[in-house]
């Protein structure tokens, strides 16, 4: 058998699919932040096995000098958004593999991870960045519990699923539905983590605001049960979180619900309502405007909102003086 066919009998017997099983034991773990190559036989002239991603595990088996004997996670479909994962046992590089050992670990993970992310954000970007950035995030959590970026890179990795799942639910025909319950909902449990792991910090909050999409409804209907709903939510959770990042933005989201109130109660002939809507409207675009004023970006926006509904100018529908 010549040196060849042995190595293509050796690709055969060398690749493992283990489909389910995660890579716990005794062996030492690891995380790709480069694009790699598995190979049947320590040597780049040997078979190639698979490639293997940034932010996919290895479970390190052997060393030699230069190489790592692993058993790695690869994608086996093509499609980032679809994918579908097994196990392959075979030789790699020593590069770009980051233990929990590696000294600045977490900062190289995250920092592959951001620049992954950046990657997604651009035209043209590589394919697939958006998944790399977050399983990379959620690898600093998991292999660097105590790190000062654990947080952080918890939420991002939940963030970035989320991101993804929300651009799906939004081309569903449920997204036009009027009740919340009708809709698609995104799933919770990453955020829901994140809350429960790193609790009163600015991550938790962001978590937090997050949750608020899956209550919203699609389509209001110009009836007035959605904003008034939403309008709550928002204030409820401003008072709820004064601390986040998110709690000027509700404060505002609250009063324009409050402010487009007052035309659909205009409409109705309900003039007592659209009255206390309007004051509603008013008081939390001041409390926003109090509490937040270095956030120029809402405590104007507020401003000008307080200005319309002061001058009764509409803030909703098609009314035109």
């Amino acid at each position: 058998m010549s040196y060849k066919c042995m190595y293509f009998r050796g690709a055969w017997l060398a690749l493992v699919v283990l489909s389910g099983v995660p890579l716990f034991g005794a062996a030492e773990r690891g995380v790709m932040v480069r694009q790699g190559v598995i190979y049947v036989a320590p040597s780049t002239q040997s078979a190639k096995l698979s490639d293997i991603g940034r932010g996919r595990e290895v479970a390190i088996m052997e060393r030699t000098p230069g190489w790592l004997n692993v058993v790695g996670t690869i994608a086996v479909s093509p499609d980032p958004e679809n994918e579908s994962d097994h196990n392959v046992t075979g030789w790699i590089a020593d590069k770009g593999v980051i233990t929990s050992a590696t000294p600045e670990g977490d900062q190289v993970l995250f920092g592959e991870a951001f620049d992954s992310e950046m990657e997604a954000s651009q035209r043209g970007g590589r394919r697939g960045a958006a998944q790399d950035a977050r399983r990379l995030y959620a690898r600093v959590a998991e292999y660097f519990p105590q790190s000062p970026l654990a947080a952080e890179a918890a939420y991002r990795a939940a963030d970035i699923r989320w991101q993804i799942e929300a651009a799906d639910a939004a081309t569903r025909p449920s997204a036009r539905m009027r009740d919340p319950a009708l809709r698609h909902h995104i799933d919770e449990e990453e955020m829901k983590q994140v809350m429960k792991k790193y609790p009163h910090t600015k991550w938790a909050d962001l978590a937090s605001y997050h949750l608020l999409e899956n209550k919203l409804c699609g389509e209001w209907e110009a009836e007035a049960k959605c904003p008034e709903m939403e309008a709550a939510l928002y204030a409820k959770y401003a008072e709820e979180h004064p601390q986040s990042p998110k709690a000027p933005e509700a404060l505002y989201k609250a009063a324009w619900r409050y402010a487009a109130l007052i035309e659909i109660y205009t409409t109705d002939n309900a003039a007592k309502k659209a009255e206390e809507s309007a004051a509603r409207a008013v008081s939390v675009a001041r409390k926003l405007a109090a509490q937040y004023p270095n956030d120029t970006g809402w405590s104007s926006r507020a401003e000008r909102l307080l200005y319309m509904v002061q001058n009764k100018i509409p803030t909703f529908g098609n009314a035109v003086e």
